[in-house]
């Protein structure tokens, strides 16, 4: 859902300021990123955030570079998800995940955990989409 979330919209509807906080549609799916590159990146691998090539708090992934687009945002969604899904396989099912700040934690508990964190995200995405059409229509 978080992939196709974007499918269809201009980059200026994308990029669209619709509540208070940081939150666009494009910074969403950006943020999604940066949670899978953490879960199956840092917390697989006890690799630093730094080395890993992402940003230091989720407040800053939502943050939406000039050079951000659609397609580099769903190029790099799919790229971290295609990373993930290689580290998962790689682990027994009651693997220790190392490289949390918390300490190390059950894979079970990772994987649960990015798995409410996208559904609530998938949720917000929903909403924000609605508006950018609803806004499209009213123009029209």
């Amino acid at each position: 859902m978080l992939l196709e979330c974007l499918d269809g919209l201009s980059e200026t509807e994308a990029k669209m300021h619709l509540v208070s906080s940081k939150t666009t549609l494009l910074g969403l799916v950006k943020h999604v990123t940066f949670v899978e590159r953490v879960w199956f990146g840092e917390a697989v691998t006890g690799a630093s955030r730094a080395d890993l090539g992402i940003v230091q708090t989720p407040d800053q992934s939502f943050d939406l570079a000039a050079q951000d687009t659609i397609e580099s945002i769903q190029r790099a969604y799919r790229d971290a998800i295609s990373l993930s899904r290689t580290a998962r396989a790689e682990l027994a099912d009651d693997a220790l995940l190392p490289g949390n700040r918390r300490g190390p934690l059950p894979l079970a508990w990772v994987q649960l955990h990015v798995l409410r964190e996208l559904a609530q995200h998938c949720g917000h995405a929903d909403i924000l989409r609605e508006q950018i059409l609803q806004r499209r229509q009213q123009k029209a």
